[in-house]
């Protein structure tokens, strides 16, 4: 049994006073370790353009949308990280794409004094300067800080909610509706920069919810933890994390006439085809980033290689010449008309009857295991099949250590889980971990960095491991 953060007389702020060295150094080398990826690999890319331009066109002309004979206004991504790089680009110029880089690098600081904080009330000053450390030299976290990406901001919101949350959980008897204010800011915030932050209200809601049951059934549960207080942080946050997506459902309805609370899940446009099939299709087989390179990110344009397709993409001899016929059909045009989309549905829904169980659970479960160990190469000059080790060796030697790397603070993490400790709301945090896992499952595209909003709930519970470490050079 941890223990209970009113123990504790340690603030952040305190905490930075006592061990003021220890965090400079450590403040320090994370300066380095992102300055050194913006100048050495900056990530600027054709999504981080995207958003360039809708920025842009925000500040330039009042319209939120994209360039090409004339502005067009669009809902293809959400105004958070727009947003933000309209701010930057007003202050230092259009374009300006390393400053972006350098503001995160400050806001990725943020995030580590955040993780810090969550470790504090997690278990104790001692563990939260561990999880600073670790989390300043995280490669993974620093590899976004230094692209041009809503990872980073969406990262920070993310733990911002769930250090409030935590706090707000402890405090229950204050009534202090600041701090459940502030984490529905933050949560609102999270779905601004991605859709996929819903996910955060949604864990924060059913966690308050269940608490409120819980406690309604234990006849001498203390004051300060009436349901009638649960039930109330649920409402705020809700209400409050929803808000801001009222302006822009508003004005999606205004513009398109269309129901649109959030930006499509496939990022298309009112009137782009999608593909259904095709993605109904990839999903009876992908499972590792390499195919999402290699398979589902150059439809539609670029030419498939079949020779690509793993082996469980086919059941069949019968059906292996069926979809080498299908990507011929492709290749030829380089686009999925509606009749070839249709021959895609038909051999997916084939392969689902026949084999059900890989499809729904086989397959995503292998999706999960590959976005959390897979190294994470995505940002580096590295081959996405980096275990044929057919790349220059500095390049198969980066992605052989960023693999160990990554596995280390998995290994951490549950090392730290297992040696238990913590106080009783952890389940948040855990049910965090869970949920996004399965969703992300759900996916046809198994990136590595959709994870990493989860990076702070493996770092905070690896600092657990370093308690009797630091309690004697404390």
């Amino acid at each position: 049994m941890g223990l209970h953060p009113v123990r504790y007389i340690h603030t952040v702020r305190e905490l930075l006073r006592q061990h003021s060295k220890f965090f400079l150094l450590a403040a320090l080398a994370g300066v380095a370790l992102r300055l050194f990826l913006i100048f050495r690999f900056p990530g600027v890319t054709t999504d981080s353009f995207i958003y360039g331009d809708i920025a842009k066109n925000w500040l330039q002309h009042g319209i939120y949308g994209l360039s090409g004979g004339e502005v067009s206004p669009t809902y293809i991504r959400l105004p958070g990280y727009p947003a933000f790089l309209a701010a930057v680009f007003a202050i230092f110029g259009a374009d300006h794409y390393r400053a972006v880089l350098f503001l995160q690098t400050f806001v990725d600081l943020g995030t580590c004094l955040l993780i810090a904080d969550l470790a504090r009330r997690l278990l104790s000053p001692r563990a939260a300067k561990m999880a600073f450390l670790l989390a300043a030299i995280c490669p993974f976290l620093a590899s976004y800080a230094a692209a041009a990406l809503t990872e980073t901001l969406e990262i920070f919101f993310t733990v911002l909610a769930l250090d409030l949350a935590l706090f707000g959980l402890n405090a229950l008897h204050t009534c202090n509706l600041r701090v459940w204010l502030g984490c529905g800011l933050a949560v609102g915030a999270a779905i601004l920069m991605r859709p996929d932050g819903g996910l955060l209200l949604i864990t924060l809601v059913a966690y308050l919810f269940f608490s409120a049951i819980r406690e309604q059934r234990t006849p001498d549960s203390a004051p300060s933890k009436r349901p009638e207080h649960l039930l109330l942080a649920a409402l705020i946050v809700t209400l409050i994390s929803l808000s801001p997506l009222v302006p822009w459902t508003w004005r999606n309805f205004r513009t398109f006439h269309r129901f649109q609370p959030l930006a499509p899940r496939y990022a298309n446009e009112e009137d782009e085809f999608v593909p259904m099939g095709f993605n109904r299709w990839v999903k009876t087989w992908i499972a590792d980033y390499s195919s999402v390179e290699e398979i589902y990110w150059p439809v539609p344009g670029s030419p498939i290689d079949p020779a690509k397709l793993p082996s469980r993409a086919f059941d069949s001899g019968q059906e292996r010449d069926e979809t080498i016929r299908l990507l011929a059909d492709y290749n030829q045009l380089l686009h999925i008309s509606p009749q070839l989309d249709a021959r895609f549905e038909a051999l997916a829904v084939r392969r689902i009857r026949n084999s059900p169980l890989r499809c729904y659970i086989s397959l995503p479960l292998l999706r999960i295991a590959d976005m959390w160990l897979r190294p994470r190469t995505e940002m580096f000059p590295c081959d996405t099949r980096w275990w044929e080790f057919n790349d220059d060796l500095q390049w198969s030697v980066l992605a052989v250590s960023l693999g160990a790397i990554n596995l280390l603070y998995l290994l951490a993490g549950l090392a730290g889980l297992l040696r238990g400790k913590f106080l009783p709301h952890l389940g948040l945090l855990l049910l965090f971990v869970v949920l996004r896992s399965l969703f992300l499952g759900t996916l046809e595209n198994p990136e590595p960095r959709y994870t990493l909003e989860c990076y702070p709930v493996i770092i905070a519970l690896a600092s657990a491991l370093f308690q009797k470490q630091l309690k004697k050079s404390s």
